[in-house]
């Protein structure tokens, strides 16, 4: 198994990519730290991970809240004696409309969610990651805002996907010498829920008119990715298979972002 030994914390692992990728390290033998706002959403993902005999304990917390991330941290690492991954996934779309309509609290929401959030999951793990050479973290961006500029509306949302990628790049170049990688994925159309989620106001007013008469994914004709195929991709930065990548973000769109871009 590819992560024998291993533990790993998942933000967001209540469903979606999340779930999906703890399932899937626990599989490998990684013993999983599941976070969430959903009680009843972790208890789901655990039951499923302990039925398939792996090792997994549910954790709530809220991203965007530092003492409960420092906490949710000291947890995981606390449980198993050490920490060596870190997915940074969990994130919301937010309101998505036009500037005039975008009120501050609904930006500000979004940026300390995505944005915030991604900084204190892993700014308190590191610590612990420090000590595990050869540790990985790995953050969960979009196309949005760092190939797709075209979401009219998605402002916040793209403001936070781009800032993820540079925050990837200045922390990779940071640890590198504690041999810490950290890389970001950027997944474009995939099945989860985080749509149901979205709150779309008055865009049909400010959006660009475009057809995709064949769908917008090229190498699926339209059909969306799947959370499983995102999980294969965590999988991979999080194991020593990609022991000399960091730094990267790693684009999983079946080619959307070079239809739309």
């Amino acid at each position: 198994m590819q992560l024998a030994g291993k533990v790993a914390l998942v933000t967001g692992a209540g469903s979606g990519i999340g779930k999906a990728a703890a399932k899937l390290m626990a599989k490998e033998g990684a013993k999983v730290a599941l976070l969430g706002r959903s009680e009843d959403e972790l208890e789901k993902t655990l039951a499923e991970i302990e039925s398939s005999g792996g090792t997994a304990i549910s954790v709530i917390g809220d991203i965007s809240q530092p003492e409960q991330m420092q906490q949710a941290n000291q947890t995981a690492a606390e449980k198993w004696g050490r920490l060596d991954i870190v997915f940074a996934n969990a994130g919301v779309n937010g309101v998505w409309a036009s500037l005039e309509e975008l009120t501050p609290e609904e930006w500000n929401k979004t940026i300390n969610i995505n944005l915030t959030g991604t900084f204190l999951t892993v700014k308190y793990a590191v610590p612990y990651l420090k000590k595990q050479p050869g540790s990985s973290i790995i953050i969960t961006s979009s196309i949005n805002g760092t190939r797709v500029f075209s979401n009219t509306g998605a402002t916040a949302y793209s403001c936070t996907k781009a800032a993820q990628v540079a925050f990837t790049k200045m922390v990779a170049l940071e640890l590198a010498e504690h041999r810490v990688r950290v890389n970001v994925i950027c997944p474009g159309a995939i099945e989860t829920s985080i749509d149901e989620n979205t709150e779309r106001r008055n865009l049909e007013e400010i959006k660009e008119p475009v057809e995709f008469p064949e769908g917008k994914v090229p190498l699926t004709d339209g059909k969306p990715g799947t959370s499983e195929q995102v999980a294969q991709l965590v999988l991979f930065l999080a194991s020593d298979a990609s022991s000399h990548i960091t730094g990267t973000e790693m684009w999983i769109d079946g080619g959307e972002s070079l239809l739309k871009g």
